[in-house]
């Protein structure tokens, strides 16, 4: 780590894409900047559970991929808006530096005890239950449902190498092979890409292109755009993105408000992509996965499931009377949160997104259920508008 550190000092760097290390976390030090964060109206949940003491506690340790707590906090150090402020570069991460991190977590997955439960997954569609209401069906753009997956043999990508990043994507490519029909396609190489197709797979909102400041101080963004890459199906109703974060996000998705249909494609999906690593690799365990944790991932705030389900919908009433801010913090009290319709910090003209905000400790299906019930009340909200 230390050797990829230097030679990126030895170039300009660009804080979009490239890891670039507050002066004191370099150093292994306590960040001086912390203390006048503290003072601060917003403090990220990162600075919320951590202290000078605690960190001087923790500071020495490092896992057997090299990550410290020092590299775990720089997002939220060089970013002091940042909502979580903290990665993890390996499960080893989240058992090393259990102090910490069970304070992060517990302070994002409210209601969540470390010490008493165990997260659970269940991702049958049969117990879907509550259902769009018509009046919001007619307002939904397209629904996605994503989960996100880190294979166990690697260390994530917030600590991984352009040489770690490509045995993945080769590794991919072997296992996309083996998908049955119904999920076949084409895997998509960010470097093998024309700038014509990557400008038709932007315009379809299918393509990640990295840029995100807060995700390169993680080190999400290094070696880019080694790696990285896109399998999208035949139908297109089923895409992945290789290396963009965490080292899979399944993504199933419609042009309508679907759910049920989306949400069983996901699962379907999910299944192939485990079962086709453990037919290339031979192996039985090929994810990341703790049994009170669920699916490991970079960021603690996608621990569990690593699910998110959401929908694009139109409500320009809504938006112009009361703001895309109180939108989502409307959402917020229904366990779920809004986004510009192009991603977290994109613009907001006409649409939102709307997705579950919890993760871990609930199964798949009932986080689906939370972004159902907020959907309804925010369309019928949009049409009380006068």
């Amino acid at each position: 780590m230390a050797k990829r550190l230097v030679a990126a000092m030895a170039k300009s760097l660009d804080p979009y894409f490239d890891l670039i290390l507050d002066d004191d976390v370099s150093e292994n030090r306590w960040p001086r900047v912390l203390d006048y964060y503290k003072k601060a109206g917003h403090q990220s949940i990162m600075c919320q559970a951590l202290n000078k003491q605690r960190f001087d506690d923790l500071k020495h340790l490092e896992t057997k991929n090299g990550w410290t707590l020092a590299r775990s906090i720089n997002t939220g150090v060089t970013n002091p808006s940042s909502f979580t402020g903290c990665h993890a570069g390996d499960l080893e991460s989240y058992q090393l530096f259990r102090p910490f991190f069970k304070d992060v977590i517990e302070k994002y997955h409210v209601g969540f005890d470390m010490e008493k439960h165990k997260h659970v997954t269940d991702m049958d569609v049969n117990k879907i239950t509550e259902k769009l209401e018509e009046h919001a069906k007619k307002k939904i753009v397209s629904s996605r449902i994503r989960c996100a997956r880190n294979l166990a043999a690697f260390p994530l990508n917030t600590c991984g190498t352009k040489e770690s990043r490509l045995e993945i994507a080769d590794l991919m490519e072997k296992v996309f092979a083996t998908f049955p029909a119904e999920l076949q396609g084409t895997f998509h190489r960010h470097t093998a890409m024309s700038d014509d197709e990557i400008k038709y797979w932007v315009d379809k909102h299918f393509l990640f292109r990295g840029g995100d400041v807060m995700q390169a101080a993680s080190g999400y963004h290094a070696d880019w755009p080694h790696g990285r890459g896109i399998f999208v199906s035949k139908d297109e109703g089923f895409l992945m993105w290789l290396n963009e974060g965490d080292h899979l996000r399944i993504i199933a998705m419609n042009q309508d408000g679907d759910i049920p249909t989306t949400f069983a494609r996901l699962g379907k999906a999910a299944k192939a992509v485990e079962d086709g690593i453990k037919q290339v690799t031979g192996k039985d365990d090929v994810f990341a996965r703790d049994d009170v944790l669920g699916m490991i991932t970079c960021c603690p705030t996608n621990l569990g499931t690593g699910m998110r389900g959401s929908v694009h919908i139109l409500i320009p009433k809504l938006i112009k009377k009361i703001g895309f801010e109180e939108i989502d913090r409307i959402a917020r009290t229904m366990q779920c949160q809004a986004r510009g319709s192009s991603g977290e910090h994109s613009e907001v003209v006409d649409r939102v997104d709307i997705s579950n905000w919890r993760r871990l400790g609930f199964p798949e299906y009932e986080l689906v259920h939370d972004m159902v019930k907020c959907v309804n009340a925010i369309s019928k909200m949009e049409d009380e508008c006068e």
